[in-house]
């Protein structure tokens, strides 16, 4: 940082960092140690390039001939509690195969369009657009009130950015993630894309996060406990000297969106379930550039890294075999993640 000193905000200002609350409660004592007790407020470099939250979009409307998941006739919220994780039977997982692979098409017919100028609120346009001409419903719209079909997450924004006016700069950083109801199931899958040309930290950032979850996929095994994965992501991203967000999770998926188990991204000693052939689950780690904390923005979704340091987010949906696990999100044309550090 600096050893310039930039003006902290009022204790009762919205703090720096965009998440609506009062500085007060949010990063002042953070402020406060920062150098031999002094308050500064944030990076001007890093406030310079940092996520605003944009003008939202009214909600775009989906064919009613095209099938629902029960939550969006239930103002949204998944009826009943979570399932628990039971061997999926083949046609289920026979589903599951074709709802991945159309979710990792949508990601593959966005790829073209990022580049700086672009809106995440576009791409979201174009997200709906194919995922509705596949005869699916994107699962995130209506989602506990959530208004788009894909998540778009720039930069710090650790997960579920809200697509906006915001346009798209040379250097970002942009995960989106797909989720789409098809044939009575969920295919989820989310990729990090570089805009124009990124810094190299950004770019080891990306890089280690695709190491990551080829390491937690690489542990999801038959016989293994869940907490296998979690150790597998967290030893190599903090080996980097990288922080792995605790807060947001993977999850059991199928029939309904988010099923138990809940996939830990580190180390957690309750997760001592055991996996066996034919469960079926999201690995999806985030590995932040710094602190693995984050903040809220008011709206209740975007998550973004508490010293708006970058972060990054992959993910895929797998299949646990009697042998190595299979991905269902993949086509033809997508490479699997791979340590390429």
């Amino acid at each position: 940082m600096s050893d310039t000193q930039t003006q902290a905000p009022g204790r009762n200002d919205p703090c720096w960092c965009g998440s609506g609350k009062k500085y007060k409660r949010c990063h002042a004592g953070q402020d406060a140690g920062a150098t031999r007790g002094r308050r500064r407020g944030p990076d001007p470099e890093r406030i310079a390039a940092r996520v605003r939250p944009g003008r939202i979009g009214e909600a775009r409307p989906v064919p009613a001939d095209i099938p629902r998941p029960a939550y969006v006739d239930n103002d949204g919220t998944p009826p009943g509690p979570r399932r628990p994780a039971i061997p999926q039977d083949p046609d289920v997982i026979a589903r599951m195969r074709r709802a991945g692979r159309a979710a990792r098409e949508v990601l593959e017919a966005l790829e073209p369009h990022v580049r700086p100028g672009v809106t995440t609120d576009e791409l979201d346009a174009l997200a709906h657009e194919h995922i509705v001409s596949l005869g699916a419903y994107p699962s995130p719209l209506q989602y506990h009130g959530f208004p788009k079909a894909v998540c778009t997450s720039v930069n710090e924004v650790i997960c579920h950015g809200i697509p906006d006016d915001r346009t798209l700069q040379e250097g970002d950083a942009l995960n989106v993630d797909v989720t789409l109801y098809l044939d009575g199931v969920h295919g989820d899958t989310s990729t990090m894309f570089r805009v124009g040309e990124v810094d190299p930290d950004t770019d080891r950032l990306i890089v280690v996060t695709e190491a990551a979850l080829a390491a937690g996929i690489d542990a999801a095994r038959p016989g293994n406990q869940l907490r296998e994965i979690g150790r597998a992501i967290q030893d190599l991203a903090e080996a980097e000297g990288m922080g792995v967000v605790r807060t947001f999770v993977g999850h059991g998926i199928g029939e309904d969106f988010h099923a138990e188990p809940t996939v830990y991204h580190y180390d957690e000693p309750s997760a001592t379930l055991v996996l066996e052939p034919g469960m079926t689950l999201t690995i999806e780690p985030m590995i932040n550039f710094g602190t693995w904390r984050h903040v809220m923005w008011d709206d209740g979704w975007t998550a973004v890294t508490a010293d708006l340091k970058p972060s990054a987010q992959m993910e895929h949906t797998v299949l646990i075999t009697d042998d190595a696990p299979e991905l269902l999100t993949l086509t033809d044309r997508t490479e699997p993640p791979r340590d390429r550090r």
